[in-house]
């Protein structure tokens, strides 16, 4: 698989939203395994304009410092104190921009990251847990082991511990409203949600 460079992520955060989709996801465990899954759903924050975005107005805190570094950076945080979530950074550096990784498909090692999610294989889940795999950014960091010790990583360099590689992208792509943000204002209503038509509904909050 060919892996994602620079110059994927340096481009307008809503078009990079988009593309991410079907595109794989890889995560190198200490051992060297590898967990595989492809993007099926993503959200674009632009810090410039948009008042659900961390950094927004160019806002610089201990928390928001990843957003301004090199597009395809890693960026990753707490919310509710206990669920993480895993952006990408966007844009040329100092933009404050990312794209929220909200869903996936395992496609590589499900086992194992069914065992992270619900301490069994895939094979076992039962109907409720897998409709509720990986459907949502806080699923899918327990399901990778991903936690703020990976915030800041250089998703282009093929020797790291995460890293995106290039994969099918879908037919047709949806768009919505993003999630969770009813304090943002107008830009609630900004239609920066993607997934793909043909295998998905309107995901579920998660």
């Amino acid at each position: 698989m060919e892996l994602l460079g620079r110059d994927f992520y340096n481009r307008d955060t809503v078009t990079v939203a988009r593309d991410l989709l079907g595109k794989h996801l890889v995560r190198v465990l200490e051992d060297g395994t590898e967990l595989v899954c492809r993007i099926t759903e993503t959200e674009a924050y632009v810090g410039r304009i948009d008042k659900a975005c961390h950094a927004y107005g160019y806002k610089r805190t201990p928390r928001t410092e990843t957003l301004f570094a090199p597009p395809g950076t890693a960026y990753i945080y707490l919310i509710y104190g206990m669920y993480h979530c895993l952006n990408f950074v966007t844009e040329p550096e100092g933009e404050p921009s990312a794209v929220l990784i909200r869903g996936a498909q395992a496609v590589t090692n499900g086992d194992i990251i069914a065992k992270n999610r619900f301490n069994c294989k895939m094979a076992e889940m039962t109907a409720y847990q897998r409709n509720n795999f990986l459907n949502g950014p806080g699923k899918l960091c327990r399901g990778l082991v991903l936690t703020r010790a990976q915030n800041g990583l250089d998703l282009t360099d093929p020797r790291g511990a995460l890293y995106v590689c290039d994969g099918p992208a879908p037919g047709r792509i949806q768009a919505g409203k993003r999630i969770g943000i009813d304090y943002a204002q107008e830009a609630v209503d900004f239609p920066w949600r993607f997934w793909p038509e043909e295998s998905f509904s309107v995901p579920p909050s998660g």
